[in-house]
């Protein structure tokens, strides 16, 4: 189900990707909680966008989802490129504060699914200790694993939280989200990646400097230099994003 007071999605090689603002994003959750009908929110980013040409379910799991946010720089570029400009990147790892702080402040409850053991319980130790009044309804680690399924169910409905936050990984996380939310009696569902892990301090983000000079995927590189063949996709999208221009 398509919302009209979203506004309308900027299309990027497939995905559509929501032009919000960090504000626009938490105003969407709060008409989701209070509807009340299980929703997912995406972020997208251009590895996402290209793991999605490879992946028809993940695409599926994009088109589909009820908010797509423009967590990428690279993204931000190929709106302009295409000419509806998005007005911020909007991120999981700075989203999951904000969403906290406003949580904390409607009386929202939060369930952390997902990382290493240990990590949920300590990131949701610091988002309450940050935002007092903040009710996380529960933590648990699980996995995506069918086997899995089960144990983690029954913990969510027993919890009973107004947002689930997902951190398996894309596209994991997504397309469990998409496969089970329908059961979980969530309104909203979202996959935050490794979020858990910087409020947690297992992973530290990039520098303030970088990443106001959008070299955050940089430090990625460097601090994790196993990705680097995933960041070979960076260019790749760009080149896909020019040549669907002269299509």
């Amino acid at each position: 189900m398509k919302d009209r007071f979203l506004p309308h999605p900027v299309t990027i090689l497939g995905v559509p990707v929501h032009p919000v603002t960090f504000e626009g994003f938490l105003d969407a959750v709060a008409r989701f909680i209070a509807e009340g009908d299980p929703r997912q929110i995406c972020t997208a980013n251009p590895e996402f966008v290209m793991t999605a040409q490879r992946q028809p379910e993940f695409m599926a799991v994009l088109q589909n989802a009820d908010l797509v946010l423009p967590d990428g720089v690279g993204l931000l570029w190929a709106a302009r490129r295409l000419g509806r400009p998005l007005p911020e990147r909007v991120t999981g790892s700075d989203g999951i504060y904000l969403l906290a702080e406003r949580a904390a402040r409607e009386g929202w409850t939060m369930f952390l699914l997902g990382a290493q053991p240990g990590v949920a319980e300590k990131t949701a130790r610091i988002l309450q200790e940050r935002f007092p009044g903040l009710r996380v309804a529960g933590t648990y680690p699980g996995s995506p694993r069918d086997e899995d399924y089960p144990e983690i169910v029954r913990r969510i409905k027993d919890a009973r939280p107004d947002i689930l936050l997902v951190a398996y990984g894309a596209p994991r996380q997504d397309l469990w989200i998409a496969r089970h939310k329908d059961d979980l009696d969530v309104a909203v569902s979202m996959g935050v990646g490794g979020a858990f892990d910087f409020v947690a301090g297992v992973q530290k983000r990039a520098p303030a400097w970088l990443i106001r000079l959008n070299l955050e995927w940089l430090w990625r590189l460097i601090t994790q230099p196993w990705r680097w063949k995933r960041q070979l996709d960076l260019p790749r999208f760009a080149w896909r994003v020019i040549r669907s221009m002269d299509d």
